[in-house]
């Protein structure tokens, strides 16, 4: 199951809190994608991922907004 979480105008440590939250919630095996507008979250994000466990599947800059999508652990 693939979920979105939205991020767009929050700063930091919202999108890290949230991202956090979100993926609590979902099973192993599991993809979220992150959608963020904080350019901190360019780094915040995948050492999140990382430090819980997670793969960062995909991490993407597109200028006004970055993407990653988490695939979760277990």
């Amino acid at each position: 199951m693939r979920k979105t979480l939205d991020c767009t105008g929050l700063q930091c440590p919202l999108p890290v809190a949230k991202t956090s939250m979100a993926l609590r919630r979902l099973e192993p095996g599991d993809e979220l994608e992150v959608v963020c507008t904080d350019p901190g979250s360019l780094s915040d994000i995948p050492t999140l991922a990382e430090d819980l466990g997670h793969t960062v599947v995909s991490a993407t800059d597109e200028g006004d907004r970055q993407v990653f999508v988490i695939r979760v652990a277990g």
